[in-house]
């Protein structure tokens, strides 16, 4: 295992998140992650990641890590009521420390990070609390992720942010533009998550892979449509380029990913020890400049592929009626999409998303039908528009700026 130095800390390239304790990717006993933990430690990992609504994730890694407290690095996360609303006042982050810091048996948070945005909260309120929490002792750092950019950089003049959590692999690549530059200019460190693409990029999913009902990815826009061809087509140029190397898909999306300045530690989620030992060997190697700019062409050319393709199933979607037995799928599709693209703010989308959320468990044809309706009027002008941008030569270009 590598380390990196960072504002003095020494942390390890790659780090252990909690997400799938909770059963994310389905369901799993969690006792199976303490010894996952243990054997991490062993290897060399310092950092591992957990979140006060990953079902019992703090529990697991207090338990598993207590013997190595002195040798490792506990971020956590807050963000949300119990209800899962948006909370980042100064009496829930507060109270939420002390309940994390029970959880994890530990007496000091090594880095406490604002999971969710609270629009309803000005951040100099939640900054005050973090600071409060460090100098009490509670925790040692705090840092920001899942924000907007312009929340982000709200937090980055407010606080002392220590790092920034961002999502970041080479099928998810908007927080490089997005998110980055801002955290690069006040000199915070980014911590990147799923940078297998949530399994997308180890060779294991192919086109008609089927996750189960209790398998996040089952919803997740990635492994939809257009864009699980397009993360195939990239987790093919991965292995090939792994060949080359002597490295696993895998070992090479993680290196991928430390390539990039900044990136303090990449955050892996593997389940089994044979996945974590394979996930550590993207740590200690390099990838050629050559090859890097050589997959940056191909990941900008893919960019503009899958671009004009998800424009053109958003007006599919978006024109066409709502299929019962996907229109939830396709929803969580159109709203995500519209954001990744530009033809939409976080905010316009999110009174969408909460509405479809509530829907999750049991899809309602007609509340669907009228949300679909809903987005069908605000944002079909706009793909339409869109659409003309990708016309061939020769067809008009309305709209081009």
């Amino acid at each position: 295992m590598e380390y990196r130095t960072y504002r003095g800390e020494r942390l390890s390239e790659v780090g252990l998140g909690c997400y799938g304790v909770g059963g994310a990717y389905g369901a799993k006993d969690p006792d199976q992650f303490v010894g996952l933990f243990r054997r991490a430690v062993e290897l060399g990992v310092t950092f591992f990641d957990t979140a006060d609504v990953y079902g019992p994730g703090e529990q697991v890694l207090g338990r598993a890590l207590a013997p190595f407290r002195d040798r490792v690095w506990i971020a956590t996360k807050v963000g949300a009521s119990e209800g899962g609303k948006p909370d980042c006042s100064r009496a829930h982050i507060v109270a939420a420390c002390e309940q994390s810091l029970r959880r994890l048996g530990v007496e000091q948070i090594d880095l406490y990070q604002i999971h969710f945005d609270d629009p309803q909260t000005p951040v100099a309120e939640t900054v005050g609390a973090l600071d409060e929490l460090a100098a009490a002792g509670k925790i040692r750092y705090y840092g920001v992720g899942h924000l907007s950019p312009g929340r982000v950089a709200e937090y980055l003049v407010a606080g002392h942010v220590f790092s920034m959590l961002i999502e970041l692999s080479a099928v998810a690549r908007g927080a490089l533009e997005r998110t980055a530059p801002l955290c690069r200019a006040h000199g915070v460190g980014l911590i990147a998550f799923s940078v297998t693409g949530r399994g997308l990029l180890t060779g294991a999913i192919g086109p008609d892979t089927a996750f189960g009902a209790d398998d996040i990815r089952r919803l997740d826009p990635l492994f939809q449509r257009a864009r699980r061809a397009s993360g195939l087509r990239i987790a093919g140029e991965m292995r090939k380029l792994g060949e080359r190397y002597g490295k696993s898909p895998v070992q090479v999306a993680i290196a991928w990913v430390l390539a990039h300045p900044n990136v303090v530690c990449a955050l892996t989620g593997p389940s089994t020890v044979v996945h974590l030992e394979e996930n550590l060997g993207g740590s200690g190697w390099t990838i050629h400049a050559d090859d890097l700019a050589a997959l940056d062409c191909l990941l900008k050319a893919e960019d503009e592929r899958l671009r004009r393709e998800q424009v053109a199933e958003l007006c599919a979607i978006l024109e066409g009626e709502p299929l019962p037995e996907q229109a939830f799928t396709d929803l969580v599709y159109v709203l995500e999409t519209l954001v990744e693209l530009g033809l939409a703010e976080e905010q316009q989308v999110m009174p969408a998303f909460r509405q479809l959320w509530v829907l999750r468990a049991d899809p309602d044809p007609t509340e669907l039908a009228r949300i679909h309706a809903g987005l069908q009027e605000q944002f079909l002008p706009v793909v339409k528009d869109r659409s003309s941008d990708d016309s061939p030569p020769g067809r008009s270009q309305r709209g081009r700026r």
